[in-house]
């Protein structure tokens, strides 16, 4: 506990402040406080000097991107990017297809289920979650097409 309280301590200690001690002090109670000044006689120095200080971050070229990839990292040409592209649209394509030919499939059943029993809320509840997945499916498929460029 107390080793934690202290990595929290330096942690939120400003890293501009490299050349402070940091000190630790414990009242009569026995209560524990860490400071960057000594508060009474029973205050110990912990830590002091520049050990504590991070180098700063290194500064980003203007156009550089967030992640670029590496240098040996295998580039794909446009067209067979493209060609991709097309291919996973058609799979998505027919993934929706798919999905809208089972909602009505489940939604179908559904009906049927409801008009036999009579709406009963227990006994159509599987049928009902299925109508909802499928329309969630929908969506999502929906979506990813959307973000195809």
């Amino acid at each position: 506990m107390m080793r934690s309280s202290l990595a929290l301590l330096i942690a939120l200690i400003p890293f501009s402040v490299s050349a402070q001690s940091i000190y630790k002090c414990t009242d009569v109670n026995g209560s524990t406080t860490y400071s960057s000044s000594r508060l009474d006689k029973n205050c110990k120095v912990i830590s002091s000097g520049p050990e504590n200080s991070l180098p700063a971050p290194k500064a980003r070229p203007a156009g550089a991107a967030a992640n670029p990839s590496p240098s040996g990292f295998p580039r794909v040409a446009e067209d067979a990017q493209k060609a991709r592209d097309g291919d996973r649209r058609h799979i998505l394509e027919q993934e929706l297809a798919g999905e809208q030919r089972s909602l009505e499939q489940a939604k179908k059943e559904l009906a049927e289920q409801e008009a036999t029993r009579g709406g009963s809320s227990d006994r159509s509840a599987p049928y009902r979650d299925r109508v909802g997945q499928h329309e969630r499916n929908i969506q999502a498929i929906q979506k990813e097409l959307g973000n195809l460029k």
